[in-house]
Order: structure tokens, then C-alpha cells, then sequence
């Protein structure tokens, strides 16, 4: 079963998209702040990160960033969450070796879902 680190702190997004996943049948790990996000990352190891780039205590790229430093889980899977979807931001999260990324104004559960297959 692939385990996937939701780092979020929107509870309604949170809500949708773990119990989408978990229907899926993958496991859902959640962390509601940067620091807890990159914390979970070292202790669960998961599949697939989604992560949200505006959290409380660290951002998504600094998570990203401390991600890719660190030799024991530079190579997971990161899917960005973004809420403008601006290209530099976006330019930004490719560079930091995101695979992919979900725009919340865009949001729809099923692209989600396809993504997350795409990568696992």
C-alpha cells in the first residue's frame, strides 16, 4: 500500500483529499504545518508528499528545499499544492525537483487522483 504525507492546513482541503485517497485504498499521513511536514517526511517515509507551498512555521519550499539536502529523503516524490499557480512559483517548485503540482482554485479531487497515479 503507497503512503502519501498530506502537508495542508486548509481542514476542508484536508478532508477532501484524505478521505478521496483513502478510498483509493493508499494511506494518508497528515501534517498540518512546515515543520511537522518535513518532520513526517523523515519519520514515515512516504510514496508521495503532497504539499501545500503557504503553511504556518515553514513554507513549502523550504520544506522542499530541506527535502532535497537531506541524502535520506532527497528522492521522494513531491506533488506541490499552490494557491495562484503563478508561473515563477510553479518554476520555482520544478526546479526543486516537484513532479508535479495541483492549483486550489483548479481543484477537483479526480485530476488529483490521476496525478498521484501518474507519479506512484
Amino acid at each position: 500500500m503507497n503512503k502519501i504525507l498530506l502537508v495542508e492546513d486548509d481542514e476542508l482541503l484536508i478532508d477532501i483529499l484524505k478521505r478521496k485517497l483513502e478510498e483509493e485504498g493508499y494511506e494518508c499521513v497528515v501534517a498540518r504545518d512546515g515543520e511537522e511536514g518535513l518532520k513526517k517526511v523523515k519519520e514515515e517515509k512516504p510514496d508521495l508528499v503532497l504539499l501545500d507551498i503557504i503553511l504556518p512555521k515553514m513554507s513549502g519550499f523550504e520544506v522542499l528545499e530541506a527535502i532535497r539536502k537531506d541524502p535520506e529523503i532527497k528522492e521522494t516524490s513531491v506533488m506541490v499544492i499552490s494557491n495562484s499557480g503563478q508561473p515563477v512559483e510553479l518554476e520555482r517548485a520544478k526546479r526543486l525537483g516537484a513532479k508535479d503540482w495541483i492549483i486550489k482554485t483548479e481543484f477537483d479531487p479526480q485530476e488529483v487522483l490521476d496525478k498521484v497515479k501518474k507519479i506512484l
